[in-house]
């Protein structure tokens, strides 16, 4: 007889501590996680030159259809009975049709837009309202809210740095999974098995062990990004009121 089994889409946008929060649910026995389940077919459309870009093309599932089919309906490795998803926002790109993640239970991570902003200008150095995805999340929220008639569980990446155990539990009981300790600690290692793993943006997930304390940073955001930072901050405000605490 099959394990009935828990979907779970977790979306955000970059440089939220979502790689990390993959990486504690990796280590609960009863979870198979998967990282970025889009992003192969974001590299076919918009033809960016990613480190890995060949391998991953030639390795994995393009066509997003067939992705999705596996996300909704496909087998996971057993004994697992919960299916944990990890989605950067800005690869579900506008084609896409979303009518498919009302077969998941989602979940939003959000990060203060100023931390947010700066760690990604420490990887890429030109961020965009579309390469941040936020307006996508803020929408894929209400998407999302309207069609279940309550409010899909929002975290914070803040309160996972402050109090990892009490936000982790608010989060398995809004989606209905008992918490466990596993979650809190890690080993070393690449978040999962996938080739993009082994690349620069990850090196501070593949050294974690642990959600470390926040340390804020607090160098000013260049000024050609103020009107980003603004509409950035829009956003947090609104998802904010709606965090699990």
């Amino acid at each position: 007889m099959a394990i009935p089994v828990k979907r779970i889409g977790m979306w955000a946008s970059p440089r939220c501590l979502s790689t990390v929060l993959l990486r504690s649910w990796s280590n609960r026995p009863d979870t198979f996680v998967q990282d970025e389940p889009l992003y192969p077919h974001y590299l076919v459309v918009s033809g960016r030159q990613d480190p890995g870009r060949e391998a991953v093309l030639k390795h994995y599932e393009t066509d997003w259809v067939k992705i999705v089919e596996q996300l909704i309906h496909g087998e996971i490795p057993n004994p697992k009975s919960i299916y944990y998803q990890k989605f950067m926002v800005y690869r579900l790109l506008p084609h896409i049709d979303i009518d498919w993640i009302s077969g998941l239970t989602n979940c939003f991570l959000i990060r203060e837009p100023r931390q947010m902003l700066l760690s990604y200008l420490k990887l890429w150095p030109n961020p965009t309202v579309e390469t941040l995805g936020i307006l996508r999340l803020h929408k894929l929220f209400y998407t999302v809210r309207d069609s279940l008639g309550t409010i899909p569980p929002v975290i914070d990446a803040q309160d996972l740095q402050k109090n990892p155990r009490h936000t982790l539990s608010l989060l398995c009981e809004a989606i209905g999974v008992e918490f466990t300790e596993e979650m809190l600690h890690w080993p070393k290692g690449n978040p999962t098995d996938d080739i993009w793993s082994q690349y620069q943006w990850y090196d501070t997930v593949r050294n974690s062990t642990e959600f470390k304390p926040d340390t804020p940073k607090t160098d000013p955001i260049p000024a050609q990004f103020s009107d980003l930072l603004l509409q950035c901050n829009e956003v947090y405000q609104d998802l904010y009121q709606y965090r699990l605490v």
